[in-house]
């Protein structure tokens, strides 16, 4: 969804050189003579770019002039970056450049990008254009990135939103979307897959909210879709497209994402049950490899939910906070490593041992009961799938007695 952010000295000269009153082009020229049109990028290879991008696009039909403006601009080379998006304190900025300059990127990348024309009034182009001028000085252009809520498409969304007198709100608001924000999530991660098992285990009860169309269209390819449904009023009692035509500039030459959400739960499960197995089976044949496989998954679990408690209580990671999964996965599973090693020489767990086993397969009980209760809970099902064999089986290995 995101473009690297481009030198800014030149980008400078690029947006001079596109909005120079000097001439009469997008920055001067009225609204009866500015074609508005949405510009939706399909996802690409690369991590931040797997959800897409977009921009609007002011053509003045005169000149032939258009400026494409968008909101995803952000800057590895910022002070304390990484730091920041860690802490999800991440600084976006609008960005402004000649249509055929800003489009010249993602066709040789091999991305889709599709034109929508949309019906505005000369009134609603120029007060658009108005916004978006308003928008791209420099103490405006920066803002607070949310995956979800405010992002580069959110705010193409609410740009045009405000231009149309709030009408794709009223619309929008009144449709539920199709999928929930980690069902597009685990959708649009699926080509890596490491990655998107991290970002699902990570994501908590937040990302598992019924949407609407308009919280839906975070997403590029949702606000193009939803879009083409929007009504507006004629002025004769009769309702109108709101998207005037629809054309494929350039084709997509990559791996298309699925149009589902992959099922998690057969994998994971699987996975938990053949780990489960193989600690079983080395706790009777292969003691010192029992060690070094509970040992892995007692080190994963620990730092796993070191992390998870990390995200809901030092970051604004909001998606993240009150993350079931931290019963599944927490630092109590450090406390059990030593008597993992007594236990491969046949020793029995001490009474304190005994109390935190206890205390961890409450968590679990708490964990499967969270998960049954009514109304919108964390749809964890698959690292509940995953977690509870390979618990049980560790129970059973540290509680035997030879």
């Amino acid at each position: 969804m995101h473009l690297i952010r481009r030198k800014l000295l030149l980008l400078a000269l690029l947006v001079l050189a596109a909005l120079s009153p000097a001439h009469a082009g997008v920055a001067n020229a009225p609204g009866a003579n500015l074609e508005v049109s949405l510009i939706t990028y399909g996802p690409g290879e690369t991590y931040w770019e797997r959800f897409g991008h977009d921009a609007i696009e002011l053509r003045d039909t005169v000149s032939g002039e258009a400026v494409n403006f968008n909101y995803g601009v952000f800057d590895f080379s910022e002070k304390n970056f990484l730091l920041n998006f860690a802490r999800g304190r991440m600084h976006y900025l609008m960005d402004a450049a000649p249509s055929d300059a800003d489009e010249r990127y993602y066709v040789e990348a091999g991305r889709s990008i599709t034109r929508q024309r949309l019906a505005l009034t000369a009134e609603q182009a120029a007060a658009l254009r108005d916004f978006l001028l308003w928008n791209l000085r420099p103490e405006n252009a920066g803002y607070a990135y949310d995956y979800y809520v405010d992002n580069c498409t959110t705010r193409v969304r609410d740009a045009l939103d405000k231009a149309l007198g709030g009408m794709l709100a009223t619309q929008l608001k009144t449709h539920a979307g199709g999928m929930t924000y980690r069902q597009q999530t685990v959708r649009l991660m699926s080509a890596q897959p490491w990655l998107m098992l991290l970002l699902d285990l990570g994501l908590g009860p937040y990302a598992d909210q019924p949407l609407d169309a308009w919280q839906e269209s975070f997403l590029p390819d949702v606000l193009q879709a939803q879009l083409r449904e929007v009504r507006l009023d004629d002025g004769h009692g009769g309702r109108r497209p709101l998207v005037l035509d629809e054309q494929l500039v350039s084709p997509n030459r990559l791996q298309a994402p699925p149009s589902t959400a992959p099922d998690l739960r057969l994998p994971l499960a699987l996975a938990g049950l053949l780990l489960a197995a193989l600690i079983v089976l080395a706790r009777r044949r292969w003691p010192t490899g029992y060690a070094l496989l509970g040992t892995l998954y007692l080190l994963a679990a620990g730092v796993t939910g070191l992390l998870l408690l990390a995200l809901w209580t030092l970051t604004t990671h909001h998606s993240a906070w009150a993350n079931a999964n931290l019963l599944l996965f927490n630092p109590l599973a450090f406390a059990l490593l030593p008597t993992l090693w007594r236990a491969r020489r046949g020793l029995a767990a001490s009474r304190f041992i005994d109390g935190v086993i206890a205390l961890q397969l409450l968590a679990c009980m708490a964990a499967v009961l969270l998960h049954l209760l009514p109304g919108t809970v964390q749809q964890n099902q698959p690292w509940l799938l995953f977690a509870l064999p390979c618990w049980l089986a560790l129970v059973w290995s540290l509680r035997r007695r030879q």
